[in-house]
């Protein structure tokens, strides 16, 4: 039994230290991708993330304010609510994982182009990212609203990587809670919407 015991131990041993490895080795190679196209880009997208997760929900509530549009309002707080509900639950496992961020950790390997005033683990920027890319994929199942949801939702992820203030199990991390929570809240806004709209 003590031996079976110590098998599992380091077997878990190993695992945490491969994963670690992959972790380290994954944000190292994306945060020496260089050039200044690249950095710009990153530096952008990665910018651009709270203004669009917060502007494309309001203009879509302002545009069905303006035409009278409840269908629309509806949508705009589906996709609101799904952004915001993304935002806590990554907040809230931020604080209580406080993963160190990789700059931090790995000075030595992990150049920071930004530097940020919260834990690492999960990336609350793909999370957002990938809740809004979600919710207007369910809404609107065409590939004009796919194809760049998705991209720029990715492009959050990765430029958060050459940033270098995630690693990659913080953006994995961040675009599943982000696509789930869009994913519940398909639900959650059938409540809502009874509540909201008496329907």
């Amino acid at each position: 039994m003590k031996k079976l015991f110590l098998l599992i131990c380091t077997v878990f041993v190993a695992l945490g230290l491969a994963a670690q490895n992959w972790d380290i080795n994954g944000v190292h190679k994306v945060n020496s991708w260089d050039g200044r196209f690249v950095r710009n880009y990153n530096k952008v997208i990665s910018k651009s993330e709270p203004y669009v997760a917060v502007g494309v929900p309001v203009a879509m509530a302002l545009a069905s304010w303006i035409k009278h549009d409840k269908a629309l309002l509806k949508d705009a707080i589906y996709v609101g609510t799904s952004v915001g509900g993304a935002f806590v639950v990554s907040y809230g496992m931020k604080y209580l994982v406080d993963r160190q961020r990789p700059y931090d950790r790995w000075p030595d390997r992990v150049h920071p182009y930004s530097y940020e005033h919260t834990p690492s683990f999960p990336s609350g920027h793909t999370a957002t990212a990938f809740a809004l890319a979600t919710s207007l994929c369910i809404k609107y199942p065409k590939w004009y609203v796919i194809a760049p949801s998705a991209i720029w939702a990715c492009s959050v992820g990765v430029s958060r990587m050459n940033e270098g203030v995630h690693y990659p199990s913080d953006v994995l991390a961040g675009a599943a809670i982000g696509a789930g929570c869009a994913v519940l809240n398909v639900y959650v806004n059938r409540w809502l919407n009874q509540w909201l709209f008496g329907e």
